[in-house]
């Protein structure tokens, strides 16, 4: 990526990242060079790292192929899991195609039962991800992380050392302090790019495969919006902070009609959002592995129960982005969210903050309808 290119066309870049890296997925292959496909951001990608394998998302982002999967799963599933499965059984993900293991984790019921058709499709290993951030749950969550470096070790036949993940463990919070760094702009005022940028670029740099690259374009980035930001047309714009369920498949049509109707999304709390690269593995713990469990454990996600880091987050991006209001997106047949989302109407309205609860899922059948509430969510506003 050149960045002597606008600041739009970078952006729509990054959006189109994951498309153009599959010829970047296939050159890996042919050097053989090994993939794991993940799923969720409770996956301490510094394990694989550490053996040099390429760790890729699996597709999940558009409904195409859910009719296809809806042939095996219920129709009144979570359209994510739905898309997951029908991109693996259709074979229309090359990322999954490429991938030599898949790595789930039992953050819900419906995945947790996908995992098992999964199986009879491509090798998958399965963590079990405790439901609290108990002590005890942390020393589960750390003997899993252990069982996870086992499988890798004997699935590919390497080794994994410790020095290898603690050199893992380093780039990755480099990531993670530029990936910061690039959303922590929108809490300028006014913040300088719109939502659907902020998205674009967040979920594209999960495609880069040269991590030390991605690096050093997130930090060209930054200074490059800096520099030359139109802050002006977003001036007086309601400062909006999306939450709930993760939004890769539905982002368009939400963000969109919100910023559509005047507000502006500074600031995502979702998966592949602050909540996935907020907290650095500690890499002074003479301790590898309780590290990265401590650091992955502590996500707060709808998942956990209680599930109080989720709202000490939601507190912090409250008052650090200025937020006027809260979207929370939740797709359709994710309990966990659902029944979250009355303590986070709480949480907000408690604030003073403004809160809207919005149910989809990965049509386009609600657009219209999504469109005419945000404008009068921004009217009341």
């Amino acid at each position: 990526m050149e960045l002597v290119k606008e600041l739009p066309e970078i952006f729509s870049e990054f959006g189109e990242q994951r498309r153009k890296s599959f010829m970047d997925a296939y050159a890996l292959k042919q050097q053989g060079i090994p993939f794991v496909g993940a799923f969720c951001t409770y996956l301490p990608q510094e394990i694989p790292l550490a053996m040099g394998a390429a760790v890729v998302g699996l597709c999940s982002k558009t409904g195409e192929t859910i009719p296809e999967a809806e042939m095996v799963l219920p129709r009144n599933l979570c359209p994510l899991i739905k898309a997951s499965y029908g991109f693996a059984k259709t074979d229309k993900c090359p990322y999954f195609y490429f991938s030599d293991l898949i790595i789930g984790e039992t953050t819900c019921d419906g995945k947790k039962k996908m995992y098992e058709l999964l199986g009879q499709i491509k090798p998958v290993h399965v963590m079990e991800l405790p439901n609290s951030q108990s002590p005890a749950a942390l020393l589960l969550w750390k003997s899993e992380i252990l069982r996870l470096k086992e499988k890798l070790e004997s699935h590919f036949g390497v080794t994994i050392t410790e020095d290898a993940i603690r050199e893992a463990i380093k780039l990755k919070n480099r990531e993670r302090q530029a990936i910061k760094a690039f959303y922590a702009l929108q809490k300028q005022v006014p913040a300088p790019m719109d939502g659907m940028s902020l998205h674009q670029v967040l979920e594209g740099v999960q495609f880069k495969f040269d991590r030390e690259k991605a690096i050093d374009e997130l930090w060209a980035l930054i200074d490059k919006i800096q520099r030359e930001s139109d802050r002006e047309k977003y001036r007086g714009r309601k400062r909006i902070l999306v939450t709930g369920s993760p939004i890769g498949g539905v982002a368009a049509k939400t963000i969109q009609a919100i910023e559509e109707a005047g507000g502006q999304v500074v600031a995502m709390e979702n998966c592949g959002g602050a909540k996935s690269v907020d907290e650095l593995v500690d890499e002074e713990n003479p301790d590898v592995y309780d590290a990265l469990a401590r650091r992955y454990l502590n996500i707060g996600c709808s998942c956990m129960t209680p599930n109080p880091n989720r709202f000490k987050m939601l507190d912090e991006l409250f008052e650090e982005y200025r937020v006027d209001a809260v979207v929370e997106i939740v797709l359709q047949a994710c309990h966990t969210f659902a029944v979250e989302a009355y303590s986070v109407k709480k949480f907000a309205t408690e604030r003073g903050i403004p809160y809207l609860g919005v149910e989809t899922d990965y049509s386009t059948s609600d657009e219209g309808q999504l469109r005419t509430r945000m404008a009068a969510f921004m009217e009341m506003l």
